[in-house]
Formats: structure tokens, C-alpha cells, sequence
């Protein structure tokens, strides 16, 4: 004789949640795998760049400054120099 949590189990909606968690859950892992490999390409770009002389550190700076409003970047370059000329830096 079934269980009650056996019979529970078996209900449509109960089903139904079980189906799309296990979705969710693929739909997860598949995009990690995609991540990954895209994190694999963009390691190998720098690794060409640097063997054809460009300074990786330099690239990864303006990419990430590039990402960033004008605004803002201004206002933080602005907040750098700032800072840099009261040590004497400049």
C-alpha cells in the first residue's frame, strides 16, 4: 500500500513543481557551462594579446572603464587626480 507521501508524490501539481525545479535547476548548469567556456575565450584573447605585446593589466583597465557611465568614470578620475596631487603624486 502506497504511503500518503508516496500519494503526494503523485498529485499533478505536486508533479508539475518537481518538473520545473529539475528545469530551473538544468537551465542553471547548462548557462554555468556556457560561462565557463566564454571565460575560457576571453582568457585565451588576453593570452593572444599579451603574446603579441600588449600589456593584459593596461587591457582589463580600459575594458573595465569602458563598462563604466562617463560620468562617473570622469567623477572617479577626477577623485583619483585629487587625491594623487595632495601626495605629491603628480
Amino acid at each position: 500500500m502506497a504511503t500518503p507521501a508516496a500519494v503526494r508524490d503523485d498529485e499533478p501539481a505536486t508533479k508539475f513543481a518537481k518538473d520545473q525545479l529539475k528545469s530551473i535547476i538544468e537551465r542553471i548548469e547548462r548557462l554555468e557551462e556556457e560561462k565557463k567556456a566564454i571565460s575560457d575565450d576571453i582568457r585565451d584573447v588576453y593570452a593572444e594579446s599579451k603574446g603579441n605585446g600588449y600589456d593584459v593589466k593596461a587591457l582589463r583597465t580600459i575594458v573595465r572603464l569602458r563598462k563604466q557611465d562617463p560620468n562617473e568614470r570622469a567623477e572617479a578620475e577626477t577623485i583619483l587626480e585629487t587625491y594623487m596631487q595632495a601626495l605629491g603624486m603628480l
